[in-house]
């Protein structure tokens, strides 16, 4: 018979370095794994158990996660959360249950980059997908995508974006690193310099290097990237005007006239990276810099930050030159994006469940905005970046701060981003990069509280808290 209410013999110890989401999942695969606890034996809720315990209900939700994902236990819908009948065989070693690896699932993801994937709506999901598959296979490989998909891409620009973009001009592509990747091979030869954002998105940066170009800082303030201090001799600059990728601004119209200028005059190209740019909160949209100046500016784009990775699909839209070399890049090297994400996304569109999505994800970030930073401003904590996109910036003072803040978040149950990261050089700035679309709006509400004692300004924490 299974037991209601069953007694967890579960001790947290606070005083040790391992997180106490650790503890806890340890201790309840150590019960299913002797028999303390038997299948189909129910077991508290997450909130229930945090009571019971003391502690954050992101620690027992991030347990109940790991072990949900290993086998030892199952969800019924209406009823609770159960022991499962059949525990996993091979028990996990404990080294190699929870690693160091960027997808550990015991914690809290509240860093950057990471779609609300939960907001889709399933249904749609699924028939965009039965529809998808219901197109009669491809006898060859379409090099610039399926016409379709660039008609929906050309749509989705001019509607949401405000760039007329014919069909003709838009090529699909794999995501945003694949595009800058295929970029650097067509249209640069190894040597060349390339402006990059410092802080900035290190994928793109490691793609340009990796293609044998030479990668130059060019300093990122408010305003977003700096006209002014791009260095003469480039072929290219990356940047990220919409929504700064990490630092949040947004690149000045001011700012953008004068990039565009400095880039006819010089002759070289600019990579506009559009990563989130759908999203904006109380802002008015400012001209994409694909609008003020196509003849020089590569438009990149992705659905992997307002829908989901699993698409793998992304768009480009350049200047006649710049187009047809990438096309004989793939011709050259037998690269095509794959036809199975965009079929999905014409099926989105055709529906208007792209659309909807769209409409549902901007009220929810906004609102989950609106919480986050009320949290942050209540707790003295200042921020920056935040009427775009789906991350703000707290900025800090020091790198042993950030280091601080990022291991005591950690041992709640909490991942936090920081930004020495995202600098290829010497770190100028330190702050904590705090997103909020990639956990549940339940969750980052649970969090709040803790957040706020982690990121308060001049709060050392000498030792792991819960």
């Amino acid at each position: 018979m299974p037991h209601s209410d069953t007694a967890l013999p579960v001790r947290l110890d606070r005083r040790s370095g391992t997180p106490l989401a650790v503890q806890l999942a340890d201790a309840l695969r150590e019960s299913a794994a002797t028999g303390h606890l038997r299948g189909g034996d129910r077991l508290p809720s997450t909130r229930a158990l945090a009571n019971r315990l003391g502690v954050s209900r992101t620690v027992t939700s991030a347990a109940y996660e790991q072990l949900h994902a290993e086998g030892w236990i199952a969800g019924r819908h209406g009823s609770g959360t159960y022991v499962t009948t059949s525990p996993p065989r091979d028990r996990p070693a404990r080294g190699l249950v929870i690693g160091e690896a960027p997808g550990r699932p015991d914690l809290l993801d509240l860093s950057p980059g990471v779609p609300w994937a939960d907001g889709l709506d399933r249904a749609a999901w699924r028939r965009a997908w039965r529809a998808a598959a219901d197109a009669p296979p491809l006898s060859r490989a379409h090099r610039a995508g399926l016409f379709d998909y660039r008609a929906v891409i050309a749509e989705h620009l001019l509607r949401h974006r405000g760039l007329s973009a014919g069909t003709d001009s838009v090529l699909a592509t794999a995501g945003t690193t694949a595009a800058v990747i295929e970029i650097a091979g067509a249209i640069f030869r190894p040597g060349d310099v390339i402006g990059v954002e410092e802080p900035g998105y290190q994928r793109a940066v490691q793609a340009l290097t990796s293609a044998g170009l030479k990668t130059v800082p060019v300093p990122v303030d408010g305003e977003g990237l700096r006209p002014d201090a791009v260095p003469r001799g480039l072929r290219a600059v990356y940047c990220s005007p919409a929504h700064q990728y990490p630092m949040g601004s947004r690149m000045s119209a001011a700012r953008r006239v004068q990039l565009v200028e400095r880039a006819r005059a010089e002759d070289f190209l600019l990579i506009e990276d559009d990563y989130d740019g759908e999203l904006r909160f109380d802002v008015a949209p400012l001209p994409l810099l694909a609008a003020l100046a196509p003849d020089v500016v590569v438009h990149l784009g992705t659905t992997s930050k307002i829908l989901t990775p699993t698409l793998g699909a992304g768009w480009m839209v350049a200047p006649p030159e710049v187009a047809a070399a990438v096309l004989e890049y793939r011709d050259r090297v037998g690269t095509r994006p794959s036809p199975a994400g965009q079929r999905v996304l014409i099926e989105l569109a055709r529906h208007g469940d792209l659309g909807r999505h769209l409409r549902k994800l901007r009220r929810e970030l906004s609102e989950r905005r609106s919480m986050l930073t009320g949290a942050l401003y209540a707790g003295g904590i200042p921020v920056l970046g935040d009427d775009a996109g789906a991350h703000l910036m707290v900025p800090l003072d020091s790198a042993a701060e950030e280091r601080d803040k990022v291991r005591a978040a950690e041992a709640v149950g909490i991942r936090l981003d920081h930004l020495g990261r995202h600098f290829a050089g010497t770190p100028t700035a330190y702050g904590i990069p705090l997103a909020y679309s990639g956990c549940s709006r339940e969750a980052l509400a649970d969090a709040l509280e803790t957040l706020v004692g982690l990121l308060r300004p001049g709060v050392i924490h000498k030792r792991p808290v819960g």
